[in-house]
């Protein structure tokens, strides 16, 4: 019976992410769905996104987080659309909530939003919320062996951030041996090394989010 009802919450969630999908395409509005830890810098990345993007595209963002609004208080000052989903515990967003949050936004006033996932590097993985890519975010910090230990994550991402670089020298992070596992996971996962605190390596991010929104995403 739980094989059962697992299937028929995947398959639920699975319809809806088509919905959503093909309402974007629609729309012609990019979603980009980031995932990573708590604390790896998804919320710094996107102060410094916005305020790059500010007066070129017209972006929101969709905050995941199990309680709080503390994310998208940051945010507030860059005035942009934002919607806050509090999972009450779940350990990802699905695509049941964020249909419920695109009705809050004008997609017709919007180009790109910005999903910032629940902090976790299992459970957002598994689920298609009807992104347009997944971005894996990971920080120095928390060690070079996460690709080797949460795979799917890696595999199914089109872009992988590796942030605080600048800490990188004060911590045991083994850069050949990340690279190493990254490589047999995904050997075609394009790679940016970023400080966002100290707005290093950015450049890499904001032309790789143009090149979806123009080129290789919803053609905006």
């Amino acid at each position: 019976m739980e094989i059962a009802i697992m299937k028929a919450v995947l398959e639920l969630n699975d319809n809806k992410a088509r919905e959503i999908t093909a309402l974007l395409k629609e729309k012609r509005v990019l979603l980009l769905n980031i995932i990573s830890s708590p604390g790896s810098g998804k919320t710094t990345l996107l102060e410094r996104t916005a305020e790059h993007f500010k007066g070129k595209y017209s972006i929101a963002v969709i905050e995941g987080d199990i309680a709080t609004a503390r994310d998208a208080e940051r945010l507030k000052k860059y005035n942009i659309p934002l919607v806050v989903i509090n999972t009450d515990g779940a350990c990802h967003l699905n695509s049941m909530s964020i249909k419920n949050a695109l009705d809050q936004f004008d997609l017709n006033e919007l180009d790109i939003i910005f999903v910032e996932n629940v902090g976790n590097l299992i459970c957002p993985s598994e689920f298609d919320i009807g992104e347009s890519a997944k971005i894996a975010m990971l920080s120095t910090a928390e060690g070079d062996d996460k690709p080797a230990k949460y795979p799917l994550l890696f595999r199914e991402s089109e872009l992988m951030i590796l942030n605080k670089m600048d800490l990188a020298p004060y911590t045991n992070f083994n850069k050949v041996s990340f690279y190493k596992d990254l490589e047999k996971i995904n050997k075609n996962l394009p790679v940016i090394e970023t400080s966002c605190t100290k707005n290093e390596g950015l450049s890499g991010w904001f032309e790789w989010v143009e090149y979806k929104a123009i080129g290789g995403g919803a053609g905006i």
